[in-house]
């Protein structure tokens, strides 16, 4: 990470799935002495952004932002060298001081004002940059002068705005300060640190201390000036004239990712057919080129060193097959096929065959004994690799849960002031387990009479969630309830044997009726390095641990420690897109589900202390 200060000043470090799942563009990114947004892509350098090829994803993406994005990339980044002073001290993602309001941290002063007001000094260590800070000079000398930190309270709105605090506008109650109104102090009055014991006070002694709980909830939203669109990351303002809420520094509900992803799936047998598709959009140039010149010019091409080790000749001979393939397309395939991201991957996971490449190797592994008599295919992926692309966050409150496939258009923030050419992507390679149910079984389960009257009362909790948010959001489906359920079940499970975190498994759901029905799971897990793949997922998939794994799973699922309050949780009477479910027995961390712990309901599965609503397992 680098700050644009007169020059570019490295201040810390990310990992690139950060940057996408974390602390993406918009989002505040706490340092050990600054606070720092991370700035839009206007200011990101593309020369030093690794391009990833995807198409799927690209396709994805483009649909939702728009046909002027043409690439994806991977954050800059070099790496990095034993001179500090080197080209990788000054790449990185940049950031921008915020917020820029500061307080001084000596007890005796708590002095409170902008960055910009001269009163606050910049400390740089290039040699140590977490130690760079502001400082104060009410007291000491060089290192002993106190340190500077970044005002506790924010303001933002559910539009993806987010600017400084109005302390002078709400410290003098909406006036105009008066002119011998210097400074002001924030002092904390208690040992708690809640709002109520914070107080922002005005040096002009013209009016009294005001406490922060005023600018909270309700109150705050009457108190406090509407918003004035400000953008940090982009340095833009725009109309919009929402309530804006006051939030803590480093909130949670500051950022939220709008994201896309997807699979390397397979796209040839041969791993040589496999990396001439995956970079045929430069390739293709080199099929209307006579033979000989192509081969020459094979090597100055930015895949050339994935495709050396094969040879000149055989990717020649590779080429030239996938330009005839090309020139032939299939009679079937037509352009929406691009955009839906669940067949490609379902229709790779249950080939009757094997695949042996380098980011999809899959085995099939015979049934467990218990589950025969639901489960259909049970696939060991010993080799996965996921692109994420990041196009856009919110604020205040999370996107909204949707299939990719079905999420069109978003109402979230913009990366860049333009529409973006390019969007920040991150590479992530693991493993996973693919589960299959019985097609046979679960249609008909899903027309059983207690089934669908458990539907009923699921459903109608989710037509009052979107009431009450004025959205209009399609059902997923009694069928997505259920194998959503059962992943969650087993993500627990399989954390307790396989050697990951909880938080490390992720699931993709496959449920789908109509002409090409699905039903089926993955779990996986997915890091920028190896910890992803070494093996253990995998191995609960063998039959001998797969079966008493899935048996203890349901078995864990039939009573909750907040039962009966939990099975007894009715989604109508509030409102809600989950049934018997809570964070004692199924909800899992926000990098393990898709949806945001929605529609999650133990009685579709297990039976419950409340009953049997039609459970699926008996």
């Amino acid at each position: 990470m680098t700050a644009p200060a007169n020059g570019p000043l490295r201040v810390g470090e990310l990992r690139p799935s950060q940057l996408l799942h974390t602390y993406g563009v918009g989002s505040v990114v706490d340092l050990p002495n600054l606070s720092t947004m991370v700035l839009g892509l206007d200011h990101w350098e593309l020369e030093r952004a690794k391009p990833l090829t995807e198409d799927r994803l690209l396709a994805a993406v483009r649909r939702r932002l728009g046909a002027q994005v043409t690439t994806l990339r991977t954050p800059p980044h070099l790496p990095e060298t034993t001179d500090p002073f080197g080209d990788w001290a000054r790449i990185g993602v940049p950031v921008a001081l915020f917020p820029r309001w500061l307080r001084c941290s000596r007890e005796q002063c708590n002095q409170l004002a902008p960055a910009s007001s001269g009163l606050f000094e910049l400390e740089e260590h290039f040699f140590r940059p977490e130690n760079t800070r502001y400082v104060h000079h009410c007291f000491g000398q060089g290192r002993s002068r106190p340190t500077a930190v970044p005002a506790r309270f924010l303001i933002a709105c559910p539009a993806g705005h987010m600017d400084d605090f109005p302390w002078q506008y709400f410290v003098h109650r909406g006036a105009a300060p008066p002119e011998d109104c210097n400074t002001l102090t924030l002092v904390e009055r208690g040992t708690t640190g809640e709002a109520a014991n914070v107080f922002v006070q005005c040096t002009c002694k013209h009016i009294s201390a005001r406490s922060m709980a005023e600018a909270m909830g309700r109150r705050g939203e009457q108190e406090l000036p509407a918003c004035r669109g400000h953008h940090p990351h982009l340095g833009s303002f725009e109309e919009c004239g929402e309530t804006v809420r006051t939030i803590a520094l480093g909130a949670t509900n500051s950022w939220f990712a709008s994201q896309l992803r997807v699979f390397s799936l397979p796209r040839a047998d041969e791993p040589l057919a496999q990396a001439v598709r995956e970079h045929w959009g430069s390739l293709q140039l080199l099929a209307a080129v006579p033979a000989e010149a192509a081969k020459m010019l094979l090597p100055t091409q930015a895949c050339w060193p994935e495709l050396e080790p094969y040879g000149v000749e055989a990717v020649w001979k590779a080429v030239t097959a996938e330009a005839a393939a090309v020139a032939e397309p299939a009679a079937h395939e037509s352009e929406d096929d691009d955009f839906d991201l669940s067949t490609p991957e379902w229709q790779a996971f249950t080939a009757p065959h094997r695949h042996e490449l380098p980011d999809f190797t899959t085995e099939h592994e015979r049934l467990p004994e218990s589950a025969n008599g639901w489960l259909e295919r049970v696939v060991l992926v010993n080799r996965l690799r996921e692109v994420s692309a990041l196009t856009g966050f919110t604020r205040i409150d999370a996107p909204e849960w949707l299939p990719q496939e079905e999420d069109l258009s978003s109402p979230a923030a913009r990366l860049s002031r333009e529409a973006p050419t390019w969007v920040p992507c991150a590479e992530l390679r693991g493993e996973g387990v693919f589960l299959s149910f019985r097609e046979d079984l679960i249609a008909d389960w899903e027309k059983r009479t207690d089934v669908k009257a458990r539907e009923r009362v699921l459903k109608e909790g989710h037509r009052k969630w979107c009431r009450a948010r004025g959205i209009d959001h399609e059902w997923p489906g009694i069928r997505y309830v259920l194998l959503h359920t059962f992943a969650h079940v087993l993500i627990r499970q399989f954390a307790l044997e396989c050697g990951y975190g909880a938080s490390g498994i992720a699931e993709r759901i496959y449920a789908r009726t109509g002409k090409n029905p699905m039903a089926g799971v993955l779990l996986y897990t997915a890091a920028p390095d190896s910890e992803g793949t070494l093996g253990g997922l995998v191995s609960l998939g063998r039959r001998e641990r797969l079966g008493p794994a899935i048996s203890q799973a349901f078995e864990e699922a039939r009573l909750c420690s907040s039962d009966p309050m939990c099975s007894e949780h009715d989604p109508r009477v509030h409102g809600r897109l989950h049934g018997a479910a809570c964070h004692a027995c199924l909800f899992a961390a926000e990098t393990s589900c898709e949806r945001g712990n929605h529609y999650l309901d133990r009685a579709v599965l297990v039976e419950t202390l409340a009953g049997d609503f039609g459970a699926f397992r008996p």
